[in-house]
């Protein structure tokens, strides 16, 4: 009781410092930003702008700022600056900078642990890198074509969901993906939180031998949540930063983390020439029918791998400058990426386990680098897993989850405020609990696709087939707008902001996989062959929806949302004169007026 009573009072007091710190970094992001009020423009007295300061500090706006653009006038329940489209002078990612985005996205534990993991289960190395490469093609193209939309339109995954779910409708996809968003946050927390626990131990090894005050069925130690902890708190800055500020660490952490792990690689085959046991073991004797079903498991799982950045790939794709056929890019480049990547992570668990003799595979890289004898490629080697959580922690999991609270609450929410708030709840999750065995963290991702594959599906299918690539983009900002209302009477009541098409359509591609959901959370419920769909749930649950939605968007059309003619953003900042925003010089500005007037 004792021991229980002593670590909840330590992670109390850590949660309390957090938030401490959290409110002081907020305070002086608001602090910083009182010089740039328009209040201080023109003649004012010292002792006014003096009082103002003073009233700012005391008594801080909870409302975000909401800007005068025609996409937020009368409209500030839905969006704010952040859920505006992206001007044509915000626009600063090029190619290389979208290239950089995925390989730093790529070179995560995530992907090094999950292959090694599929090994873990029973198959063979050839069989899981055949899974990864073909899983991430198919996912390539679902990325490619949603992210796409983003590239065309500039506005964010939660706005995109509007056109095809209704604009209350839409708080399904982002409500499902936010939760998954925060859960994913809090998984790279424990990688990158292992990652420090492993640097601390390299520079003082008697951290490792720390006392251990927390039980053990809580699945972490003493040092690894001070590990967790200080990665945590590291990261807080970084959520303080607007995404266009942040290429410089995509850009970094592209350069030196395939760099550190293909120093790694290098080390595997040099400490095991034959690459260890992984690569002579003898093809699986399992059934076929056995072997079938676990092919698909573990398909599925890398598939949800990557499910979340094939609904939300727009919340990045809007700062790009470059045309949207750059995102076909990502068909080739996805499966060579995360397949190379996936190779490391096979070779040097493999060359571990058999260079230093373990009973098991060490699937977490972290295991490996503390088996290092040399002190200081043990902190280099740690240093590089814990960039590569901190990178993809923030590129695809805190912005994303920011998109979504700022969508759920636009008044007072924003995306720095929204990756702050998925910072702090990422403590309630034990996301220790999640990646404590390798079978623990296959369920988690096979249970995370399910829902994903459904939501991809309607948007990527609504854009493309059922609206011909066409949609309104000043009509996703008002719910008074007829085009996306979807209005239909039932017992003669209106209802208005639910596409009733994509609610059916996901409840067929989600239904089928809730019995074996249910049987991986509890195996003693026995639900039979239930279990199956859900072994292959990402794709039944994308393919079955695709026909659902397609079906009911032929026999009941929309027709209100039919439109002649896309309306760009550019085309609404023009009409609403706001060239400012545009980027644009003053010969290209009265040439726009000119026309307009």
């Amino acid at each position: 009781m004792c021991g229980v009573s002593s670590a909840s009072f330590w992670i109390a007091s850590k949660v309390l410092l957090a938030a401490a710190y959290t409110y002081c970094l907020l305070r002086a992001a608001c602090l910083n930003c009182i010089k740039f009020h328009p209040s201080f423009d023109g003649a004012e007295s010292f002792r006014v702008k003096t009082s103002y300061i003073t009233m700012r500090i005391a008594r801080p706006r909870l409302r975000v700022s909401q800007g005068e653009s025609a996409f937020a006038v009368g409209n500030a329940r839905w969006t704010n600056l952040d859920l505006d489209p992206i001007a044509k002078d915000r626009r600063k990612w090029g190619v290389s900078s979208l290239v950089a985005y995925w390989i730093s996205d790529a070179f995560n534990a995530a992907t090094w642990q999950f292959a090694s993991s599929i090994i873990a289960v029973g198959l063979t190395y050839r069989e899981a890198l055949g899974i990864v490469a073909l899983s991430f093609f198919i996912m390539s193209f679902v990325i490619a074509a949603n992210g796409a939309v983003g590239a065309i339109y500039h506005v964010p995954f939660p706005v995109i969901a509007r056109a095809s779910w209704g604009f209350w409708g839409s708080y399904v996809a982002i409500i499902s993906r936010v939760i998954l968003a925060v859960f994913w946050f809090a998984i790279q927390n424990v990688n990158g939180g292992n990652a420090v626990r492993v640097m601390l131990g390299a520079i003082w090894p008697s951290y490792l031998t720390l006392s251990n005050d927390i039980p053990e069925s809580q699945g972490i130690t003493t040092n690894g949540m001070i590990g967790f902890f200080i990665f945590w708190l590291i990261q807080v800055p970084f959520l303080c930063m607007h995404p266009n500020k942040l290429r410089w660490l995509f850009t970094i952490k592209s350069i030196l983390v395939p760099i550190a792990w293909i120093a790694i690689l290098i080390w595997a085959f040099v400490a095991e020439k034959d690459g260890g046991g992984v690569f002579t073991a003898q093809p699986s004797t399992l059934p076929s029918s056995k072997y079938s079903w676990l092919f698909l498991a573990n398909m599925t799982s890398v598939l949800g791998n990557y499910a979340t950045l094939s609904v939300n790939q727009s919340d990045f794709s809007r700062y790009s400058r470059v045309s949207p056929r750059w995102q076909l890019l990502y068909i080739p480049m996805l499966p060579i990426v995360f397949t190379f990547i996936s190779f490391i992570g096979i070779a040097a668990s493999s060359a571990g386990q058999a260079h230093y003799n373990l009973p098991s595979i060490p699937w977490d890289p972290t295991v490996l680098i503390s088996h290092w004898p040399n002190r200081a490629c043990r902190f280099f080697g740690a240093f590089s897993f814990a960039l590569a959580s901190l990178g993809v922690n923030i590129s695809a999991n805190s912005l994303s989850a920011a998109n979504d609270f700022t969508a759920l609450a636009p008044q007072y929410i924003n995306i720095r405020r929204g990756q702050i708030l998925c910072a702090i709840l990422s403590w309630c999750l034990v996301p220790w609990k999640i990646l404590e065995s390798a079978g623990n963290f296959l369920t988690f991702m096979s249970a995370y696709a399910i829902f994903l594959g459904p939501i991809a599906s309607i948007m990527l299918f609504d854009f493309w087939i059922v609206n011909r690539r066409r949609y309104d983009t000043l009509a996703l900002y008002q719910p008074s707008n007829p085009i996306y209302s979807y209005a239909f009477a039932v017992s003669g009541k209106k209802i208005s902001g639910v596409n009733w098409r994509a609610i059916v359509a996901f409840i067929v591609g989600v239904v089928p996989n809730l019995p074996g959901l249910i049987n991986s959370v509890n195996t003693g419920v026995d639900v039979g062959v239930g279990v199956h769909p859900f072994q292959f749930g990402w794709l039944l649950g994308f393919v079955a929806t695709t026909v659902v939605y397609l079906f009911l968007s032929w026999v009941f059309p929309a027709l209100e949302t039919r439109i002649e003619d896309a309306v760009l953003p550019d085309e609404v900042y023009e009409r609403g004169l706001g060239l400012d925003e545009l980027g644009l010089d003053g010969r290209e500005k009265h040439a726009i007026v000119e026309k307009i007037v």
